[in-house]
């Protein structure tokens, strides 16, 4: 049976179990969570001692899995069988493995819950195993969600915690950690530790809780190519040679990079609405000031002109045709290009 995360963290609180669980698929996040929750939930704490077991994978095989989960509950009325990082278990896959599985599943012990992690990878189900699983376990499969789908993904998150996150807030966590949940969801615990009685999380909290300099980060520097500001752009890159380590170039390189792709999107529209702005994942009107200013500031033209210039930075960052730049001058001159246009037949590369 394959259930979404939600479907069955609603049954975990009902305190309804199965047998057998399969978590699987790209997205950590989501097996981290229902694991977590499993390992909390279905013993008390004064259980688990004799009656919890977490492998994983790499360090078992199938025989010694399937013999835990055999075991029957010692003073308590069930056993837990978890095993991390499944998709290391050297024999998971092998036919040979496959009629004890096959045994197991199709009469497994109901006393005991067990837990196979399976990440950042999903099983064939065309495939006897993963039709096996499907048919007779809980399958969860996580997928990675589109950089479009953070900002409403956290909005929601931070409503689920009962708390508030302005427009601002969204963009900046959404554009700099990008739809590592795992990391985006630590973040916003972090901030939300630190919020006082009706205050909601917002861009000044953000700035000095994530690490972000206020006046010296990514988003400020790609403000000033929007705006083309040169003296503020210039500030800033002089801010982050002097802190390299703070503000590192490729990931710098991916947060403008993925300003200036929907940049080139939105220019397909001569007046773009909330609904093209949405499926950018463009969702607060901060944003969209920028996008608009940016959109009469570069051309289309232009706008494929810097991707072309931001692609060959990337190349740069790794050693091709570099020479002996360092990713401070890598960064100063493509600031440099964007601000300063030249025909791209002039520049290197």
């Amino acid at each position: 049976m394959t259930l979404s995360a939600d479907e069955i963290l609603q049954q975990l609180r009902q305190r309804q179990f199965a047998p057998v669980y399969f978590l699987q698929g790209e997205e950590p996040y989501y097996i981290d969570l229902v694991t977590s929750t499993l390992e909390q939930t279905v013993l008390p704490e004064h259980e688990r001692g004799f009656n919890q077991v977490v492998l994983y994978g790499k360090d078992t095989d199938v025989a010694t899995i399937l013999g835990q989960a055999r075991r029957f509950p010692m003073m308590a009325e069930r056993s837990v069988v978890i095993v991390k990082e499944a998709q290391g278990i050297a024999d998971l896959e092998s036919e040979k493995a496959w009629p004890f599985l096959e045994a197991y599943l199709k009469n497994p012990l109901t006393s005991t819950v067990l837990v196979l992690g399976y990440k950042n990878k999903t099983l064939d189900s065309r495939k006897k195993l993963g039709k096996l699983l499907a048919d007779k376990a809980v399958v969860l499969t996580s997928k990675k969600i589109y950089d479009n789908q953070v900002p409403a993904w956290l909005t929601s998150y931070v409503r689920s915690r009962q708390q508030q996150i302005t427009g601002q807030a969204v963009a900046m966590l959404a554009e700099y950690i990008g739809s590592d949940l795992g990391r985006l969801t630590n973040e916003v615990d972090k901030l939300l530790l630190n919020l006082k009685p009706g205050q909601s999380i917002d861009e000044d909290l953000v700035q000095r809780l994530v690490g972000i300099s206020k006046e010296y980060n990514i988003f400020e520097l790609q403000r000033a190519l929007v705006q083309r500001d040169v003296l503020k752009a210039n500030r800033i890159l002089l801010y982050f040679e002097a802190n390299p380590k703070a503000n590192p170039l490729i990931p710098n390189l991916t947060l403008l990079f993925g300003f200036f792709t929907k940049l080139l999107v939105l220019h397909q529209h001569a007046n773009p609405s909330d609904a093209d702005y949405k499926k950018l994942g463009i969702a607060n009107s901060f944003a969209q000031k920028d996008y608009q200013l940016a959109q009469r500031n570069y051309s289309a033209e232009r706008t494929r002109d810097i991707i072309h210039l931001l692609r060959r930075a990337d190349l740069q960052s790794k050693g091709i045709e570099s020479g002996s730049m360092t990713d401070g001058e890598i960064l100063r001159e493509l600031v440099f290009l964007i601000l300063h246009p030249v025909p791209l037949s002039a520049v290197a590369g």
